[in-house]
């Protein structure tokens, strides 16, 4: 369901489109290189790429920054607020989101803040689970505080529910329904739904029981494509797309123009 939140930032389309810009590896981590002038000029590359295609939205990760630890340290949070703020400098009219892994979702906020963004996507903001980095633990209450006390209220926070490259056995008895619930009363202003894995589809199933039961938003976070996307339109509101709009739907290639003209005309 739209809100009137969602709205303001991201339109009041019936279906909008995030195209995923994967930033090349930060300052720090183990496949940096070259500093940061090719990492700008690489996501401001992308994201004329996705404007020209006709996107509604961008969103910035720092995907490459692999292995990823929690809480990176502040070169991370700090380069993410560069590549962001050109981003959206050169590209005010599209709305923004940023992400930081690993579930550095204060660092993601407080950048996002710096950068002028709209809005960032959030792990673990109800229940613990266990995710490639390690145990994450609930962030909701910590998260919506620090947006309170550094005047970041217009930022929209989007909340991964169940999510991606992770073990959820420490809360198997609670359902994607009741997670959805939590969320929902812990102050979310939207819930993510994700696959197992990076360009791996979600359930049909969690999502129409999900969409049904909240009026909250709904995003889909991994795994639409082009020739499935008429399959989840009728079950959520926004669609995170980044592996499918790459060559041959690889996460780490270059952006293919074809594939985000061919998914626009899907949703048409």
């Amino acid at each position: 369901m739209l809100t009137p939140l969602f709205s303001t930032l991201l339109g009041s389309r019936p279906k909008t489109v995030i195209g995923m810009i994967h930033v090349r590896a930060l300052p720090g981590t183990p496949l940096h290189a070259g500093g940061m002038a090719p990492i700008l000029d690489h996501a401001l590359a992308e994201a004329e790429t996705y404007r020209a295609g006709g996107i509604h939205a961008l969103m910035v990760e720092n995907m490459h920054d692999l292995p990823y630890v929690q809480h990176p340290g502040p070169e991370i949070a700090t380069a993410m607020a560069v590549v962001a703020r050109e981003v959206k400098r050169a590209h005010p009219a599209l709305p923004l989101g940023l992400q930081i892994l690993a579930g550095a979702n204060r660092e993601a906020l407080s950048a996002a803040l710096a950068a002028g963004a709209d809005f960032i996507r959030a792990e673990a903001f109800v229940f613990g689970h266990v995710a490639d980095e390690g145990y994450m633990d609930s962030c909701a209450g910590a998260l919506l505080r620090h947006r309170k006390a550094i005047g970041a209220e217009r930022i929209a926070v989007f909340t991964d529910i169940k999510k991606k490259h992770s073990a959820h056995a420490l809360t198997a008895d609670v359902d994607i329904v009741q997670t959805a619930h939590a969320a929902e009363y812990f102050l979310s202003d939207g819930l993510i739904l994700t696959g197992a894995a990076t360009g791996e589809a979600a359930s049909a199933e969690e999502l129409r029981s999900v969409y049904a039961a909240t009026k909250l938003p709904v995003l889909v976070g991994s795994g639409i494509t082009a020739d499935n996307l008429k399959t989840y339109l009728p079950l959520a509101d926004a669609f995170i797309v980044g592996s499918h709009f790459k060559q041959d739907g690889h996460w780490a290639n270059p952006l293919d123009p074809a594939r985000i003209r061919r998914l626009l005309d899907a949703l048409a």
